[in-house]
Formats: C-alpha cells, structure tokens, sequence
C-alpha cells in the first residue's frame, strides 16, 4: 500500500528555519515526482515544490528560501525551509505521482497519492 508521511513541522521563529520529511511506502521513490503543497486556514492549497529525478520546480514565494531534495536509499524527501516568514504559516503536504520521464508539475491535480499534513507556524 502506498503511503507518504510528512514529519518535521512545529512551531519557529521568523527567520528560523525548518527542515520537513516525506518519508515514502509502499512504492520506489525513484519512480516517482514528489511535490510539497501547503494549506493557510481560509486558503486554498497551493505548491511549494516539487521533484523528479534531477528536476525541480518552485513557487515563486519558495524560491531562494527554499531547497528540496530526496534520498532515494531512504525513501524520503525534503524541504528544508529558511528565513520562514508568518505567511508560511499552514499545513505543508507532500504527493506523489508515478512518471517514467519528463518533469515534475506543481499543481494539484496531477498527483495521486496525499499525505496527512505537518503543521508549520512561524510566529513570534
């Protein structure tokens, strides 16, 4: 059974940084496009960024403070976050999609597989 768990949300400062893991079950996740999403209370879910193989994508609010990576020996993959401002603020997923080739697309309807969530506050 495909799975994927987000860990490493919690509560920082402004300016602080976090690193979030989405840790993959049930599929090999060299085969796989991950994305990071993120969902403010009254907003809709948008993309972070996203990642295949030596490809990778992010939103212009990512861009610079953000870096994702995978490990394909652990299974997992990362966004490790920095100089996190209040409007990071919300609850970050991870998905997947299965691809042979190509890139990796930041939009939600094109993965099939969701995590649970982490919570992520910035707040001082």
């Amino acid at each position: 059974q495909l799975q994927l768990v987000e860990s490493g949300g919690g509560l920082v400062q402004p300016g602080g940084s976090l690193t979030l893991s989405c840790a993959a079950s049930g599929f090999t996740l060299a085969n796989y496009a991950i994305g990071w999403f993120r969902q403010a209370p009254g907003k809709e879910r948008e993309g972070v960024s996203c990642i295949f193989r030596s490809d990778n994508n992010y939103a212009n609010s990512a861009k610079g403070r953000f870096t994702i990576s995978r490990d394909n020996a652990k299974n997992t993959v990362y966004l490790q976050m920095n100089n996190l401002k209040p409007e990071d603020t919300a609850i970050y997923y991870c998905a997947a999609r299965g691809r042979l080739s190509g890139q990796c697309v930041l939009s939600l309807g094109w993965y099939n597989y969701w995590g649970q969530g982490t919570q992520v506050t910035v707040s001082s």
